[in-house]
């Protein structure tokens, strides 16, 4: 069965994105694994909306899991993380409906100031449950045929985001995003080889 775990609204702003709005569905991880994962995902979202050029799309396989990506020319960016099955056509369009109902809801203005916490968009948790099933979203978005012509960039691994020099395991250590416990989390699971059964 195909799954959705999060979507996140950011402001794509110097080097350092700034998350508007999140939800995220983390029922299938264990109770203790929960807070770790939910902050990768946002350390992952931010990360490929920084690299990711304005005007651009992406999906970033990263082991079992996709990263779909739309950062728009004024700067509103979405992020989805899903399982690798999810259909990116689905994916994508979920992006640009979202990103078309969060500006219609909040202005450029609001962007530059506003925080994760300040923001109400109970939509995301809304699409977040009714595109769980991709089919049953499939048929409403089937009419959506401006995807078609729009060139979405597909890359092999997060690795192939990061530019020439840089791991993954430094910008993990270096993140203020993630807790002490999440980078101890990082390394275990990195060690044991099982990282990417618990975070994309």
């Amino acid at each position: 069965m195909v799954k959705l775990y999060s979507i996140a609204v950011l402001n794509k702003t110097g080097s350092n994105p700034i998350i508007l709005k999140s939800c995220s569905d983390l029922s299938s991880f264990g109770y203790f694994q929960k807070k770790s994962v939910g902050e990768f995902m946002h350390f992952t979202a931010k990360m490929i909306v920084e690299r990711s050029e304005r005007g651009s799309r992406a999906s970033i396989k990263e082991q079992e899991y996709l990263c779909h990506a739309y950062v728009r020319a004024d700067n509103l960016s979405a992020v989805i993380i899903s399982d690798r099955d999810y259909p990116n056509r689905v994916a994508h369009t979920l992006l640009s409906k979202i990103l078309d109902d969060f500006s219609a809801a909040y202005s450029p203005q609001v962007w530059s100031s506003a925080t994760e916490e300040s923001l109400k968009f109970d939509a995301l948790h809304v699409y977040l449950n009714k595109y769980q099933n991709p089919q049953e979203a499939d048929a409403m978005t089937r009419l959506q045929r401006d995807l078609d012509e729009t060139k979405i960039i597909l890359h092999e691994t997060i690795s192939s985001l990061l530019q020439r020099g840089e791991k993954l395991d430094d910008l993990v250590a270096k993140s203020e995003d993630l807790s002490a416990q999440s980078k101890v989390f990082f390394k275990t699971a990195r060690k044991t080889n099982q990282c990417c059964q618990y975070y994309p």
